[in-house]
């Protein structure tokens, strides 16, 4: 299965909660270390690249690696995954 992250703007979160059904969508649970390891890097160069952090941290005195942990721990990070099927239909 193949990850992508969700970049969390105004529009993104209105269309995740104006969803057909009307519901917000709920996310995958993390399943594996691997998973969390791959958002997480991710998640990094995100913020490395000038992103806000989501969690309450100070980016200068804080390694951008934590920074993204701390926010999967915490639930702050959004992603989908992608099944087989619509991962080989996307290449």
């Amino acid at each position: 299965m193949a990850e992508k992250m969700i970049d969390e703007t105004a529009e993104n979160t209105e269309s995740l909660e104006n969803s057909e059904s009307g519901a917000p969508k709920t996310q995958p649970a993390i399943d594996s270390k691997y998973r969390m390891i791959i958002l997480a890097a991710q998640r990094s160069k995100q913020l490395q690249r000038g992103a806000t952090p989501r969690v309450e941290a100070d980016p200068r005195k804080m390694k951008t690696t934590r920074i993204a942990m701390k926010e999967l721990e915490n639930g702050k990070v959004h992603f989908e995954t992608l099944t087989e099927l619509q991962f080989s239909t996307k290449q």
